[in-house]
Order: structure tokens, then C-alpha cells, then sequence
């Protein structure tokens, strides 16, 4: 874990999120409790559970994206879920437990990404040996398994002298490789075949993970360049050489320590049951949720993995329901609550031009393969800044989603018209007049009919 303040964390989030400083300081800390946590005796440790946060506010203020960003901060295993995707125990729908179990999946491809990127070079060198032997050696037709059993078929010794015409041509071979002159040249190659996935509980699940693996491998054949045929043999050999055992080991302990658990729309699950009707299940759900959250632990395939440190975040926008309508066992387990604030014009303005993924900066890389250099004037930034804070405010809120809705429209005609194979490059300057132009009357109406 990266060991950085809360005011270094709330900076980072800054470069991305617009706005919201209590929810960042808020995440910020509970982060920083994380590291200081770390750094105690044992005994201590284990009596210290994560404080978890419930965020409150609108739809496409930053909820969501404030979560996501923080465990990218950190590189933690991290999991968003929708609360109204789950059922109480005995309905159609999936169980509760299934967010540890993906939580799990994600935690073990982030430690087995981290492992390959240490043995890459070594899995490329091993990658281009079997290269060069497939190159030399093309495999041949697979013959009736029972001839060598029977010792009816043995395979050729080779003279001295074919043995060195092979090593100079496998060496020809690999220089022509290194040089990359044979990206293009198509070998056949034996790869794995994948096993049927069956769908279980919301979940898929292997056959042969269901057979313990005593299933034999199906192997195929493949016809692919040898560019693909490298990136295909590098992951076979980065398989190869990482412990899947260690990697296990690793990925429970990230995940029990350091995973973060987005539930979001969790105000959707809000309400006392009255025992019948489609909303049922909503207080049961409550009630599967409780354990994990409070501290349980859950068999996955890998292992079994503790969800007492495991750092939960919930979101909703709670219109209809409020916080008080949560079980009163489920709100103690988020004690920290973030009210979040709807989006005025000016941080509109601020979203358009100051965040490193600024929608402004997207559209201009996007037009820039179809030969269009776009540039957006100050005033033309208002009249789009004003016209999403408008439609938010007549209509439903938004938040920032609004704004594709907006540029999707003032684009429309220059998306459409660009990409013809003959057009020459183009600059355009997009003002506040053009955009009115295009938002102006019955267009500037129309926009409800974005509404998601």
C-alpha cells in the first residue's frame, strides 16, 4: 500500500473528481487508517475494524467514481455491486456471498498481473525459444497413440550433420525473429482448450475446476502469426513459472486487508417488508448483507476469506426512502455518512476543463483519428455548462452524466460528416454561438429525451 497522507489522497482524487471535498476526506481517512493499522502490534490490529462510509447524494455527482479511484490509488482489489442485484436467501437472484467471491477473483488477478510483470522478460525469452523450435520443427499430424505404446513407430535419430544444419537454421531463425521479420509469417501452435462454463448462482464455474481437475487437458491446434503466436506461448510460460499457490496466499491477504466493497443503490433496499408484494426480499437482503459486512467468512474456491477488514463503501441517492427506513443493525455498520451536493454551473465548468479525463479533451482525441482538430472557446464552455446545469434543473438530476447527453448534441453534425477517406484535416473552433445554434429551441428541449 502506498503510504500517502489524506491530504496527498484527497490530491490525487482531485486530478479526476470535480467537487465533493467530504466525501474525499472522508475516504481519505479511512484509507489512512488502513496504513496506520498496518503498522501496529498484532494484538491491537486485530481489534481495529474499518470505519465504513455511506455516501448520500444524486445520481452522477461522483459517487461511484470516487470509490474506483481510490482503490487504483492504492492498487487494492476492488468490487462495485448494485445492491438491488441480490435476493434474501430462498428467492430467484444472487446470494450476498457472491461479492467476496468476486472480490477474490479480482484481488488474485491483480497479485497474478503483479507476479507475470516481474518474470516477463524471462517468460519472453522462454516464449521465443519455443518460437524458433516451432519454426524448425513444425508439428506434425498427430499418428495413433497406440503405434508408440506398441513400439511400432519410433522417432528418426538424426546425423551429426542435420543436427548442425537444424542449430544454424534455428539460429538464422532467431536473428530474423529479433530483426522482426516474421510478425507476419502464420505457424500452427497447440493451445488449451477452454472448458465449458456453467452457470451457477449468478457465477460461472468451470467443469474442470467442478472435477478437481482430474480431467487430461483438451488440447488444439492453431493457426495464428507468429506476433500472436508470442503473446500466446509468453502467457503460457508466465503461467508456468508464477505459483499459483503463492498467488492464492497473496490474494486472500489483499483482499482480507487491503479490498474495498462498493455497494451501490443501496437506498433501493431500504424499507421495512410488510411480507408480500415484490419488495419482499428487501429487508432480507438487509439482513445477508449484515454478516458480511459485520464480519463473517466466506468459502471461495481459493480459500477461505475473512471480511472483518475488508473496507465497505455504500452509496444511494435515498429520493424516496431515507436512511432511517435501513435496518437499524446495517446503519451501525456505516457510521460514517457523506452527504454529497448536486453540481451547479460553475462546477460544471470546472469538470469541462480542469479533471485529466475531461470530456473536452475525449471528443478531441476521438475526432482527431477522423483527421478533425477540435478546440472549445471559454464562452462555448459556458453555454454547454449552462445548458446541463438547465436540463438538470427542469428535468430529472443528472449530475455529470448529463453533460455526454449535451456534447453528443453539439457534435452530432461534425461526428456524422468526419471519416471520409478523402477529407483533409480540418480545424475547427467550437463558440458560444455554435453551440447555441444547436441547443437553441425545440433541440434545447429535446434534451429529456437523454434522461437514462
Amino acid at each position: 500500500m502506498k503510504e500517502l497522507s489524506p491530504r496527498q489522497i484527497v490530491r490525487e482524487l482531485d486530478r479526476f473528481i470535480i467537487g465533493q471535498d467530504d466525501a474525499k476526506r472522508a475516504v481519505a481517512i479511512a484509507l489512512r487508517n488502513r496504513y496506520r493499522r498496518a503498522k501496529l502490534d498484532d494484538a491491537i490490529r486485530e481489534e481495529i475494524n474499518p470505519k465504513n462510509i455511506l455516501m448520500i447524494g444524486p445520481t452522477g455527482v461522483g459517487k461511484t467514481e470516487i470509490a474506483r479511484r481510490l482503490a487504483k490509488l492504492v492498487n487494492a482489489p476492488f468490487v462495485k455491486v448494485e445492491a438491488t442485484k441480490f435476493t434474501e436467501v430462498g428467492y430467484v437472484g444472487r446470494d450476498v456471498e457472491s461479492i467476496i467471491r468476486d472480490l477474490m477473483e479480482n484481488a488474485v488477478r491483480l497479485v497474478k498481473d503483479e507476479y507475470q510483470k516481474k518474470i516477463q522478460p524471462l517468460a519472453k525469452v522462454l516464449a521465443e525459444d519455443r518460437l524458433v523450435s516451432l519454426l524448425t520443427h513444425p508439428p506434425k499430424k498427430s499418428e495413433n497413440p497406440l503405434d508408440f505404446l506398441l513400439g511400432k513407430q519410433k522417432e528418426k535419430e538424426l546425423s551429426p550433420e542435420d543436427r548442425n544444419e537444424q542449430h544454424a537454421k534455428g539460429e538464422t531463425l532467431r536473428r530474423m525473429l529479433l530483426n522482426g521479420e516474421l510478425e507476419e509469417r502464420e505457424i500452427e501452435i497447440e493451445v488449451e482448450e477452454t472448458m465449458p462454463q456453467l452457470e451457477v448462482g449468478g457465477g460461472s464455474i468451470s467443469v474442470g475446476d467442478m472435477m478437481g481437475g482430474i480431467l487430461p487437458k483438451k488440447m488444439k491446434v492453431r493457426r495464428v502469426k507468429v506476433k500472436e503466436a508470442r503473446k500466446i506461448l509468453m502467457q503460457e510460460e508466465a503461467d508456468k513459472l508464477v505459483d499459483k499457490d503463492t498467488v492464492q496466499e497473496e490474494a486472500i491477504n489483499r483482499a482480507e486487508q487491503n479490498g474495498i466493497v462498493f455497494v451501490d443503490e443501496i437506498d433501493k433496499i431500504a424499507g421495512r417488508s410488510n411480507g408480500h408484494g415484490p419488495d419482499v426480499s428487501r429487508e432480507g437482503v438487509q439482513r445477508d448483507i449484515l454478516p458480511i459486512v459485520e464480519g463473517s467468512t466466506v468459502n471461495t474456491k481459493y480459500g477461505a476469506v475473512k471480511t472483518d477488514y475488508i473496507l465497505f463503501i455504500a452509496a444511494g441517492a435515498f429520493h424516496i426512502s431515507k436512511v432511517t427506513d435501513l435496518i437499524p443493525e446495517l446503519q451501525g455498520r456505516f457510521p460514517v455518512h457523506v452527504q454529497l451536493k448536486s453540481l451547479s454551473m460553475e462546477d460544471f465548468i470546472k469538470i469541462l476543463t480542469l479533471p485529466e479525463n475531461a470530456l473536452t479533451k475525449q471528443y478531441q482525441e476521438l475526432l482527431k483519428v477522423d483527421k478533425v482538430s477540435v478546440t472549445f472557446t471559454e464562452d462555448a464552455i459556458r453555454e454547454i455548462a449552462g445548458a446541463a446545469c438547465q436540463a438538470n434543473e427542469s428535468g430529472e438530476d443528472l449530475g455529470a452524466r448529463r453533460l455526454h447527453a449535451v456534447f453528443e448534441q453539439v457534435l452530432e453534425d461534425i461526428s456524422f460528416n468526419a471519416g471520409d477517406e478523402d477529407m483533409p484535416e480540418v480545424t475547427l473552433e467550437i463558440n458560444g454561438e455554435y453551440v447555441r445554434d444547436h441547443l437553441s429551441g425545440e433541440n434545447k428541449q429535446d434534451l429529456k429525451r437523454f434522461i437514462l
